[in-house]
């Protein structure tokens, strides 16, 4: 498959962008360069490889869930600007 400008521009046009033109000549090398890498991936043989979400045979070690003594909250909310007693207390970022 070619990239081809008109595709640039399409995709370009479809995100809103205004590219320039040296833009758009670098994209569309970047593009085809993708593409061709993507086609020589899918011609690789995988004939008799074993289908695997991960490369390492690794598990998963979960520890027990176990309730274990915590920093004391009047001790650490003593080092906060504010607070309400309970948690840190910031200004709203939303306006």
């Amino acid at each position: 498959m070619a990239i081809k400008r008109e595709d640039i521009e399409h995709i370009a046009d479809l995100s809103m962008l205004n590219l320039q033109e040296d833009e758009i000549v670098e994209y569309t090398k970047s593009m085809q360069e993708i593409v061709e890498f993507a086609t020589q991936v899918n011609e690789v043989d995988t004939e008799g490889v074993d289908i695997s979400a991960f490369a390492l045979d690794r598990v998963n070690v979960f520890r027990k869930d176990e309730v274990k003594a915590s920093l004391d909250r009047e001790l650490v909310l003593k080092n906060a600007p504010t607070s309400n007693g309970e948690a840190f207390s910031l200004p709203s970022m939303a306006e």
